[in-house]
């Protein structure tokens, strides 16, 4: 059986690094639409246009001849898609837009990079996934880069919309490691409950406590930012989580505020300040420190059996009684194996580290 050699970095960061990509140009567009919405219903707006959205690529796929593969959720997975509906498509998104409004777009783009340094804290202290050195230094450097964002005038503070977006991601990075649960099940499946779940539950907390319809016009702008920003977003994102682990992840993630202070900055004409170029030096070292890290050492796989999209390659070497297409989805089971090659903790490398 010919098995398949890919770099370890692929296509993990790809993904995660897309995923960051399309959720930072969500924050500055979704700051220059609440001058025309209620922040709870625009929460609302933007999850159920990613859910919405990802309903329609869910129905469509089988129409167009792309054949679903992916492992269906199942009874199992439903506390765990609750909590991810819960902390990550109602609380997380509620709290970046209160905080969205009372602070400058580039700031909260630069402090969204406190999601990624929950993500790798809880992975580490909780989950118990490896995280180095390196891992550490850079996310030190994109922490005091957020911190120097919260200097005004001598004094370190966070001002109210700071410490909205703060608790949001905290609630975020509570809802990558339960989605780190969720990661071997189809992610669109997954993504398109979660938009749907939340997006319906904030609408109609928003209009129960009076937000006004906005203009057919910037419902249906956020409806679009909220399917790519955060529905197509989630799914690479997850499929991310899927190669890399949580904690990584998260960091590759940290580009995100990145993208959304560069379109703060260019296209909203908000200026530079000597702060935001500081924190922003600062958080590029640690993404550096990350996307340069390499973890490598001889490790034993033990027995284990579980259901996934998969190709064969060194990790599946399972048979078949008939011919298959790759990548395909089963139950299979894997014998125990050691060798040493670059990795992640991915769905096949979660062990214990002395």
């Amino acid at each position: 059986m010919d098995h398949q050699h890919h770099s370890h970095l692929f296509p993990g960061v790809p993904l995660a690094l897309g995923s960051a990509i399309l959720f930072g140009a969500s924050a500055p567009l979704s700051k220059w639409l609440l001058g025309s919405v209620d922040p709870w219903l625009l929460a609302g707006i933007l999850y159920l246009g990613a859910g919405i959205g990802l309903a329609l690529v869910h129905w469509v796929r089988p129409l167009i001849g792309l054949e679903r593969v992916e492992t269906p959720l199942s009874r199992p997975d439903l506390p765990w898609l609750a909590a991810v509906v819960l902390f990550g498509g109602i609380m997380a998104p509620l709290f970046l837009m209160l905080g969205l409004s009372l602070t400058t777009a580039s700031s909260a783009s630069l402090l969204l990079n406190l999601e990624g340094l929950a993500t790798m804290l809880i992975a580490w202290l909780v989950f118990r996934e490896n995280v180095d050195r390196r891992l550490l230094i850079g996310a030190l450097a994109i922490l005091l880069g957020a911190a120097i964002l919260s200097f005004d005038g001598g004094a370190f503070r966070l001002d109210p919309g700071g410490l909205w977006i703060a608790v949001a991601c905290l609630c975020w990075g509570i809802d990558n490691n339960l989605t780190r649960k969720l990661s071997s099940a189809d992610p669109v499946q997954i993504a398109m409950i979660k938009g749907l779940a939340a997006g319906s539950t904030n609408v109609i907390l928003a209009f129960t406590l009076g937000a006004a319809i906005p203009d057919v016009t910037i419902i249906a702008a956020g409806a679009v930012v909220g399917f790519f920003g955060i529905g197509v977003s989630l799914v690479m994102f997850m499929l991310g989580l899927r190669h890399l682990g949580t904690a990584r992840t998260g960091a590759y993630f940290s580009l995100a505020p990145f993208i959304g202070a560069l379109i703060a900055v260019t296209v909203f004409r908000e200026a530079p300040s000597v702060s935001l170029l500081i924190a922003a030096f600062l958080m590029g070292i640690g993404l550096w420190l990350h996307l340069s890290e390499r973890h490598e050492h001889d490790h034993e796989h033990d027995p284990l059996e579980h259901d996934h999209l998969h190709s064969h390659d060194d990790h599946h070497s399972h048979v078949h009684d008939g011919p298959v297409t790759e990548p395909h989805a089963h139950w299979h089971r894997h014998t125990p194996l050691r060798h040493k090659h670059p990795h992640y903790p991915d769905l096949h490398h979660r062990h214990g580290h002395g």
